[in-house]
């Protein structure tokens, strides 16, 4: 029997001044509460409790016992209590991840609302284009663009991103409009450096992925610097629609191949458990998906 559960049981019988009153408490056998004591007394080697027909009382060491252990059982029951709150009512740390793109968007406005509407919620926000490992890390809950192969994690899709091939209309004009996407072999890529020393971009055709191999001009970790290389004329750039949205709307930017472009790549919510979540956690991904985007399932990826 554990130390606690016999420290606990041998606190009911001294407040209460009874080992039948400390059971009906304990919702337990007198028997067993009797039990529990002297396996306490036995661990310790001392008499505890001073029994008698019609009274209990205690003995110096139970005494001392009794004020030694005092502190701990209060220590439990509050944590014990604060935990239960953790798993009810939303409160607590969050630890979020997401690209370093979303730092600049809609995401810092969202968690302010999301603050709002649970005050006694705290957010850390780690912001990597890196695939963050989260239990290592202690990462409650992940953004991340695109497929989610890890099958430990469980994934939330928020919102379908929609993806824009395109380019300046200078550029088109020197290199000339690609009619598939194969011909982007022969074109300047500018791609994000996550992709590799050998980077592809990927296209449906026919109902069918196309992985197309690239030549690229430029590579960066972040999209701002591809977008304004590509502005000034110098490549071809594939990104999703809401960072570049502006520059199309103003023209400086002219999409291709809009009948070409994967339609697979969502923003979802990643995290490592789908039992015993904390309120605060469960929250934050029912606001998530309220806020950004459609409803779906949550689902292991």
């Amino acid at each position: 029997m554990d130390s606690f559960d016999l420290i606990k049981t041998f606190h009911e019988v001294a407040a209460r001044g009874s080992f039948s009153r400390a059971a009906i408490a304990l919702d337990m056998s007198k028997a067993t509460v009797s039990k529990y004591v002297a396996e306490l007394e036995t661990r310790f080697g001392v008499r505890l409790l001073n029994r008698s027909t019609r009274s209990v009382s205690l003995t110096d060491a139970g005494q001392l016992l009794l004020e030694r252990s005092k502190p701990v059982m209060e220590m439990v029951a509050l944590t014990t209590a604060e935990l239960q709150e953790h798993a009810s009512k939303p409160r607590g740390r969050l630890r979020v991840s997401a690209p370093h793109g979303m730092g600049q968007g809609d995401l810092p406005k969202l968690i302010g609302q999301f603050m709002g509407y649970y005050p006694d919620v705290s957010i850390s926000l780690h912001l990597s284009n890196r695939t963050v490992d989260m239990a290592e890390e202690a990462i409650d809950v992940a953004l991340r663009f695109g497929p989610i192969e890890d099958d430990n994690l469980i994934v939330r899709r928020l919102m379908l991103m929609k993806l824009v091939l395109c380019a300046s209309p200078r550029y088109w004009k020197k290199h000339g409009k690609p009619t598939h996407p194969s011909e982007l072999t022969q074109h300047d890529a500018l791609t994000h450096s996550r992709l590799g020393l050998h980077p592809h971009w990927r296209f449906q055709v026919d109902g069918k992925p196309l992985d197309v191999p690239l030549k690229t001009r430029m590579d960066a970790t972040e999209a701002g610097p591809l977008v304004e290389v590509a502005v000034q004329g110098f490549g071809v750039t594939y990104l999703p629609a809401l960072i570049i949205q502006p520059h199309l709307d103003h023209g400086e930017l002219v999409p291709a191949l809009e009948e070409f472009v994967r339609d697979d790549m969502w923003l979802s919510a990643a995290y490592l458990q789908r039992r015993h979540n904390s309120a605060a956690l469960r929250a934050f991904l029912d606001f998530l998906e309220t806020r950004i985007g459609t409803r779906s399932p949550t689902r292991k990826h």
